[in-house]
């Protein structure tokens, strides 16, 4: 009995092992044609698709060596930006009633925010599926975490909750191995406080509010902590999370997207095609957050920074900026989720992320 046991088992794990091989050989396959076949463009997409992701970067140097890999993104990269903004751009308008002409949606046409002043759409592109929600009055969207930091974060509607909020988005960097996300890198302030402050990775962009509800994207690159509080203390950040501006074979992160109400120049495609979670504000004050699925997730690859660039203008951004994607890209709105994780264990639900953007509902 025992030794028919014992060779069932072995055959299993024979057939498991096959498996595997099989798969490995055809993964491989896929990748060797699409990155030595004839489409430039295909291998372009492809590393640069890859490089973005948090644990399958390996993929690339498969069949590509570290000269070609860098070759590919030295040649599809966004050009930099200066974010020091024309404030005065922003005008609030918090004395809207619920129903008015929205300027920025096709045709002029009219637009009935809820009784939270928020209001959603879809947006298809070639590649992409979102949602684009937007909140007319800033003052409305703060950043909630799950300070003090554990091991482990919370799902986004848990983190919405437990703010006393309607809706949100996932937030800034932090550490996903493991889809543990308790901690967050770089700096994190929620009303006024700071309550992370390591900008020790290259690259950081502080992403957030002013107590003026203005949105800030300032790049805080060879900050030291003390130089952040500092800024944080005179600019009046009042919620704020930090995301990472880095071109290499390393990393492909990319923050600024749209200054003033002119979109970022791109150096050929300037990114790979991912699930994406950007920020936004239009002329009138109101804030813009945009999430899209991708990595196969309705058959979609993702968007590009040119899709989110284009959105954004679309809806009248004078101002946008890139926030965390892949994997962790979520919206949640009404106690139900409008975009969740394309992770499949997490398809109707979250990652575990230790902050994100909130909506909250409005004052009385």
């Amino acid at each position: 009995m025992g030794k028919r046991i014992l060779r069932y088992f072995l055959r299993l794990l024979l057939l498991l092992l096959v498996t595997l091989l099989v798969f490995a050989g055809a993964l491989y396959g896929v990748i060797y044609k699409c990155c030595n076949g004839p489409s430039e463009a295909a291998k372009a997409t492809f590393i640069t698709t890859i490089l973005e992701t948090g644990q399958l970067k390996f993929l690339a140097s498969w069949v590509c060596s570290a000269d070609e890999i860098q070759a590919v993104v030295d040649q599809n990269k966004m050009k930099p930006m200066e974010t020091e903004s024309d404030r005065s751009l922003i005008k609030i308008n918090r004395g809207q009633g619920p129903d008015i002409e929205d300027p920025v949606t096709p045709e002029g046409r009219k637009i009935v925010y809820d009784e939270n002043g928020v209001y959603i759409e879809e947006v298809a592109g070639r590649t992409f599926f979102g949602k684009m929600m937007v909140i007319k009055d800033p003052a409305q969207v703060i950043v909630g975490t799950t300070y003090p930091w554990g091991e482990y974060g919370k799902d986004l509607d848990k983190i919405v909750k437990e703010c006393g909020g309607v809706g949100g988005v996932n937030g800034g960097l932090y550490q996903s191995d493991q889809n543990k996300g308790g901690k967050p890198y770089g700096v994190v302030v929620s009303k006024g406080q700071i309550q992370y402050n390591s900008p020790s990775q290259r690259g950081l962009y502080l992403i957030g509010l002013d107590e003026s509800d203005i949105l800030v994207v300032k790049d805080i690159q060879g900050m030291k902590a003390a130089d952040v509080e500092k800024y944080v203390k005179e600019a009046k950040i009042r919620d704020a999370v930090t995301f990472q501006e880095e071109a290499s074979d390393v990393n492909n992160h990319f923050v600024p997207l749209v200054i003033d109400g002119k979109g970022r120049e791109l150096s050929g495609q300037g990114s790979g095609s991912n699930p994406r979670t950007a920020i936004g504000q239009r002329a009138d004050g109101a804030i813009l957050l945009f999430v899209t699925d991708g990595r196969g997730a309705g058959g979609h690859l993702g968007a590009t920074a040119s899709d989110l660039i284009s959105v954004m203008l679309d809806f009248g951004a004078v101002t946008a900026a890139n926030l965390d994607g892949g994997s962790s890209s979520t919206m949640y709105y009404k106690d139900q989720y409008e975009m969740t994780s394309v992770t499949f264990y997490y398809q109707n639900s979250s990652w575990r992320l230790p902050d994100a953007m909130v909506v909250m509902p409005p004052a009385k």
